[in-house]
């Protein structure tokens, strides 16, 4: 069962990471602030399709960091509990 425990945990940890890093590049083009001329409204657009796109990536980088977090504790539950000879 351990076994299970730590192969599920790495998935998604590796899940996790690959996302943050995409995260970070895809937040590489975005700006902190936007000066627009007239002719330029479609780089307003581009930024706010950015933004969307990383609001979504953070909602699933939260949930598959709170299972990482769920499956460690779990790891660490099981670790002990046959380390300590109570079965």
């Amino acid at each position: 069962m351990l076994n299970v425990l730590t192969l599920s945990w790495a998935s998604v940890t590796v899940i996790l990471v690959g996302l943050l890093i995409y995260r970070a590049l895809i937040g590489m083009r975005e700006e902190d602030q936007l000066f627009l001329a007239s002719g330029e409204e479609h780089m307003a657009r581009d930024q706010q399709v950015l933004q969307s796109r990383i609001s979504h990536v953070n909602k699933f980088a939260v949930w598959l960091g709170v299972l990482s977090a769920l499956l460690l504790i779990g790891m660490a539950t099981m670790w002990v509990y046959a380390n300590l000879g109570l079965h």
